[in-house]
């Protein structure tokens, strides 16, 4: 009967022992779920736990119980099969008790690691709606802009030459005519002259821009017109036959144009809230002059500027100083200033609001003539972050201003050959540039 005893003991220690390696199993699962971690739901676990610990000592005391019972009536009939019975019988008890608790304690660590998951789905979500409202503000922003460039009078290039081909890094560069027209009735198509021609250069890799003044009275050749001012090509046959003699005369790619008017360069000053220009004393009489008639022009009410120096002009007035030729310098300062309101221009726009871009492309859009498309004019403004103005010059660099055969006063390149040479060095970098055969034939044609 000892024997059957001790038999009963080691049994009784092994099931024990099994039973605590499950506890210790649970235990860690419920740790690696964050069950000890949340205070929130720990106290129900607890109870369960307590719960059960008082049902598991309940069921002890009644096997002890059972167990001296059995002892005292093993005394007089306990065989080994009927230790093997009590011992199974309190395994299956203890067994029993456990796996409840067990599942209790899992049922509530499940449960908490649902809520710490819905704790988690709200961040997820404002994150999820931010990103949507994003999206639609952008997708809304661009369906507004690609409305707002349809207002934009489209006019593709025809028979346009391009030259310049021998130069091997022109074609790393975008170059676009800019013409400001002359007129007093706004008119952007032809029968009047380009007040302004400026060729902006733009490196398809930096995104550099270099902005080249066409003097206005320079003397080039004009096809069917002979030799003339460079600013009657406009006049004669609009932005086709302007760019068609900025390409011949300095062998240039030109294959796109921007006109616009005095009224377009006002309001988007205005719409950007001015610029700033530093006004000189011998400036002054001149820009309130010419701005009082820009004024007139547009149906405007004009400000008179009071004081020399540094300030923030309005539109009106701005344009009155992108005019301005009487002064020391003459028509070569003139597009100096032109230049200037251009990059002010540029810059100020950079650093303005989404909103006022907005204001300011509405206004402006209706009033231009270019031969861009949308998608053109989409695929330059998505840069409008990266562009920088860089040089800024007059040409021809090296000139003769003097009265041609019909008396009439010209810019004379001296000669067109030295100075298109020099042009594709400064906007192409490009050196040793051999002029072609064409700016040859012309520079002789128009040598006086």
């Amino acid at each position: 009967m000892a024997k059957d005893y001790e038999d009963y003991r080691r049994r009784n220690e092994r099931t024990q022992e099994a039973v605590r390696r499950r506890r210790n199993a649970d235990y860690a699962t419920r740790r690696s779920a964050g069950y000890y971690e949340d205070e929130d739901y720990s106290e129900p676990v607890r109870r369960a736990r307590q719960t059960g610990s008082t049902k598991r000592s309940g069921t002890n005391a009644k096997r002890r119980q059972t167990t001296r019972s059995g002892n005292s009536t093993g005394s007089r009939s306990h065989s080994g099969r009927s230790g093997s019975f009590i011992g199974s019988r309190s395994h299956n008890a203890r067994s029993g008790n456990v796996t409840d608790s067990r599942r209790r304690d899992m049922r509530s660590v499940g449960a908490a690691g649902r809520r710490n998951k819905k704790r988690r789905h709200p961040i997820r979500r404002f994150l999820l709606c931010l990103l949507l409202i994003v999206a639609l503000c952008v997708g809304g922003i661009f369906v507004y802009l690609v409305k707002s460039l349809n207002t934009i009078e489209n006019h593709p290039l025809s028979d346009v030459t391009l030259c310049g081909e021998q130069d091997a890094n022109i074609k790393n560069y975008t170059n676009i005519a800019l013409f400001g027209v002359d007129s007093r009735a706004n008119d952007l198509r032809k029968n009047t002259r380009s007040d302004s021609i400026i060729v902006a250069s733009i490196n398809n890799k930096t995104h550099d821009v270099k902005l080249v003044s066409i003097y206005r009275d320079t003397y080039v050749k004009i096809h069917d017109h002979g030799c003339t001012k460079v600013n009657h090509a406009y006049a004669y046959g609009g932005p086709d036959l302007a760019v068609n003699t900025l390409n011949k005369n300095f062998d240039l790619n030109i294959k796109d144009f921007v006109t616009v008017n005095f009224s377009a360069l006002t309001n988007v000053i205005d719409e950007l809230g001015g610029v700033e220009l530093t006004i000189k004393k011998e400036e002054l009489k001149w820009v309130n002059a010419y701005g009082h008639d820009v004024a007139k022009i547009n149906g405007q009410k004009y400000t008179k500027i009071k004081h020399p120096g540094k300030q923030t002009v309005t539109g009106v007035q701005a344009t009155g100083y992108c005019r301005v030729r009487y002064t020391k310098g003459g028509d070569f300062t003139r597009a100096e200033r032109q230049r200037t309101v251009l990059q002010a221009i540029f810059a100020k726009a950079k650093k303005s609001s989404p909103t006022a871009l907005i204001s300011a492309m509405n206004k402006i859009f209706p009033q231009i003539y270019t031969s861009l498309s949308t998608s053109d004019i989409l695929s330059l403004m998505k840069y409008l972050p990266f562009y920088e103005i860089g040089d800024q010059q007059g040409f021809p660099y090296k000139l003769s201003c003097h009265r041609g055969r019909d008396g009439i006063y010209y810019d004379f390149p001296t000669t067109l050959v030295s100075n298109v040479k020099k042009l594709h060095k400064e906007l192409f970098g490009t050196d040793n540039y051999e002029p072609s055969k064409l700016v040859h034939t012309i520079s002789k044609e128009t040598s006086n």
